[in-house]
C-alpha cells in the first residue's frame, strides 16, 4: 500500500508515530511523510495527483495537518481518523454537545470566547475545571477552585482562544485512559494532571465492563477507529473527561504493531461506514497477542528524522504475519482489514518527505 502520513513539528521523533511508519516500511509497504507545520503548502494543487491508499493524521490540536486532510478527503481519499470525526473531538465544546446529545457521560460543559465571560457560571458549580477548546496533551488545564481564583486567572487564560468550563467531578486522582485500536480496547491508569503531585505510575489495568462499554460507545459517537478516552471514576459512575484522535497508545502491547495493522485496515476498507466496527475489551493487562515482524526482518528500515524512509535491503520479502495460535503467512494488510476478499500486491518501494 502506499500511504501519507502528515506529522506536527512536535511529533517528528515521537514514538507515534515513528515507530508506526517504520513496521509499516518493515513490511514493505510505501510510506510518504508530510510536514504540514514544516513545509509551503500549495493547497490548489496538492491533492491533484494524490494516488495514496489513506492519509494519516498525528497532529496537534489547531495545527495545519487538519485542514489538509479535511481537503484529501474532500477529494475521496481515505483518512485515518475520518477527518469529520476528528473535527468533532478536537473542538472540545463541540465534542462535550455531541457526546451529552448522545447519551456520554460527560460533565455539564460552559464555553466562552473571553475568560471573563465565565464569571457568569453559578457559584454552586464550583470547583470548576476550566481548559482551551483546542487544548491537547494536559495543555493549560486548570482546576479553579472559586470566583476570585478564576477572576485572578484571566489574564493567563486571555490568550487560550475559546474556553470550556466543566464542574469538577470528585475522584481519587487517577484518570483512566482507554485505547481503542484495531477493534480492541487497552486500559491503562494514569496520574490526573489536576493532582500533579499524586504518584501514580502508569501502567496497564484491567478494564471493567461498565468502563468498556462507555468507551465503545463513545468510538460509536464520534465515529473514531484509533482513539483515547480519558474516564474518571466519580461518586455517581464514570465520567468521560476527554477525548482524543490518535493517542500514543502508551503501555498498549506491541502498539505499533497493531496501530500499523490498523491503518492497513482501515486503507483497505476505504471511506469509514456508518457503523463501526465491534470492539473488544481486553481484561488482561499483560495482552497475549503475538505481533512479531510479520516480515522476519532482523531490524526496522531506516528512518532519520522523518527525512526519508529507506529500504534497508535490496529487497523486502513478502510480508508473513504470526498470528496467535497460527503460524500462517499472511499480508498484514489481508490480515487487518476483514472486508477485502484478496490481498493487496504491496509494491516494494522507499518512501518520500514532502
Amino acid at each position: 500500500m502506499k500511504l501519507c502520513f502528515l506529522v506536527e513539528e512536535q511529533y517528528r521523533h515521537d514514538g507515534m508515530p515513528v515507530e508506526v511508519i517504520r513496521r509499516l516500511t518493515s513490511w514493505g509497504h510505501q510510506v510518504d511523510v508530510l510536514r504540514p507545520g514544516g513545509s509551503l503548502l500549495r493547497m490548489t494543487e496538492a491533492l491533484q495527483t494524490a494516488d495514496h491508499d489513506a492519509w494519516v493524521l498525528k497532529t496537534v490540536s489547531g495545527g495545519p495537518g487538519l485542514t489538509l486532510l479535511e481537503a484529501a478527503a474532500a477529494a475521496g481519499t481515505t483518512t485515518v481518523n475520518d477527518a469529520r470525526s476528528i473535527r468533532g473531538v478536537r473542538d472540545k465544546a463541540l465534542a462535550a454537545a455531541i457526546g451529552r446529545a448522545r447519551g456520554l457521560p460527560l460533565p455539564p460543559t460552559y464555553a466562552a470566547a473571553r475568560p471573563e465571560l465565565l464569571a457568569e457560571i453559578p457559584e454552586s458549580d464550583y470547583p470548576l475545571v476550566v481548559k482551551p477548546a483546542d487544548g491537547s496533551s494536559g495543555r493549560s488545564v486548570h482546576l479553579v477552585t472559586s470566583p476570585d481564583r478564576l477572576a485572578a486567572m484571566a489574564p493567563e487564560l486571555a490568550g487560550e482562544g475559546l474556553l470550556i468550563a466543566q464542574p469538577y467531578v470528585a475522584n481519587s486522582g487517577v484518570d483512566i485512559k482507554v485505547y481503542g485500536v484495531g477493534g480492541e480496547l487497552y486500559a491503562t491508569e494514569r496520574r490526573s494532571p489536576l493532582h500533579p503531585d499524586h504518584a501514580v505510575p502508569e501502567r496497564q489495568v484491567p478494564l471493567s465492563a461498565e468502563v468498556a462499554a462507555i468507551a465503545a460507545r463513545v468510538g460509536a459517537v464520534y465515529g473514531l477507529d484509533l482513539y483515547g478516552v480519558d474516564v474518571v471514576l466519580g461518586p455517581d459512575g464514570p465520567v468521560v473527561v476527554d477525548v482524543n484522535d490518535f493517542p500514543s497508545f502508551r503501555q498498549v502491547p506491541d502498539a505499533a504493531a497493531r496501530v500499523a495493522r490498523a491503518v492497513l485496515g482501515l486503507a483497505a476498507r476505504g471511506p469509514r461506514a456508518a457503523a463501526p466496527a465491534e470492539l473488544t475489551a481486553h481484561a488482561d493487562p499483560t495482552g497475549s497477542d503475538d505481533l512479531a515482524d510479520p516480515a522476519g526482518l532482523t531490524g526496522p528500515a531506516e528512518l532519520t528524522g522523518l527525512a526519508g524512509l529507506t529500504d534497508p535491503a535490496d529487497a523486502i520479502k513478502a510480508p508473513r504475519l504470526r498470528m496467535p495460535e497460527q503460524r500462517e503467512t499472511a499480508d498484514p494488510a489481508a490480515t487487518a482489514a476483514p472486508h477485502r476478499t484478496s490481498p493487496a500486491q504491496v509494491p516494494v518501494a522507499a518512501g518520500k518527505t514532502v
